[in-house]
């Protein structure tokens, strides 16, 4: 089912507000945020944004190629909070999301997808601490419901990580190959774990979100309507659709003519049972 008729050039960003009930993605490439509020409505930065938590009812945390910075929903004021990468021209934002313990995590990665230009930060207390690095394209940014552990991903070696964390949620010794779908041709993009524990990951190229077990076995994957699939989230009251952002890039003319909802947002009824996103604490 199509929850929104805008096609973007690079839908990314998923999220579902718990207390607003309300739904929000990105159109990178473009700029915007998006989202339905008594109808269409659009937020436009003066540099790509990608990923965004809540602080408060009426508050983003939106993170941007240089910076992190709040956004009131009501005003569209902003707020620059911290740097993010910000001597690198090279890099932007890509996929984020808040843990558990109220920290947030953003990846980056070069604005060609230059060979391991990116890494993954953390902000928490105040602090924007680097964690990982030498990432091509960081994606699958998600956390177990008792914040024991991480997942993140590099699309462009199709592997998925494992990392367990302390007790503030700071990362603890290497991260573990959990999924490798190279053998598959799969490209891990943006990805949530469910209430029970599956992970669910949209596959760019492959037009599906798919779940796989906590030991790493496919369970099964729901379909999309355009092949580039982005980033999922669960929300609704219940938290059981399941919504995913699409996009237009790398497709020529004869793809967009074969796939004519890509770049739309797609939300599927029933799928799963999704945790809520996690409150960030400044």
């Amino acid at each position: 089912m199509i929850f929104d008729n805008r096609p973007c050039d690079l839908g990314e960003g998923a999220f579902w507000h718990p207390t607003r009930g309300q739904f929000f993605w990105f159109d990178i490439l473009n700029r915007k945020l998006l989202t339905q509020d008594n109808g269409a409505r659009e937020y436009v930065f003066d540099e790509m944004a990608s990923a965004a938590g809540w602080l408060d009812r009426d508050t983003l945390l939106i993170a941007t190629e240089r910076r992190l910075l709040r956004l009131d929903l009501n005003t569209g004021g902003q707020t620059d909070i911290a740097a993010l990468d910000a001597d690198n021209p090279v890099t932007r934002s890509n996929d984020g999301r808040a843990d558990p313990k109220g920290g947030f995590w953003i990846g980056t990665m070069g604005k060609s997808a230059q060979f391991q230009a990116g890494s993954i930060y953390r902000l928490y207390q105040g602090e924007v601490r680097k964690i990982f690095d030498k990432i091509t394209i960081s994606n699958s940014i998600c956390f177990s419901a008792d914040g024991t552990f991480a997942h993140f991903s590099d699309t462009a070696l199709g592997q998925v990580y494992k990392v367990a964390l302390d007790s503030q949620g700071w990362p603890m010794g290497q991260p573990q190959v959990f999924l490798d779908l190279t053998k598959d041709g799969l490209n891990p993009d943006g990805a949530v774990l469910d209430a029970s524990g599956l992970f669910w990951v949209a596959q760019w190229g492959a037009g599906r979100v798919a779940a796989y077990a906590p030991d790493g076995s496919f369970v099964r994957a729901v379909d999309v309507g355009g092949p580039h699939s982005s980033c999922p989230a669960f929300g609704g009251a219940d938290l059981t659709t399941l919504f995913c952002t699409t996009a237009l890039q790398d497709m020529d003319a004869q793809a967009r003519a074969a796939f004519l909802d890509a770049g739309k947002v797609f939300a599927l009824p029933n799928v799963s049972k999704g945790q809520a996103e996690h409150q960030i604490k400044l």
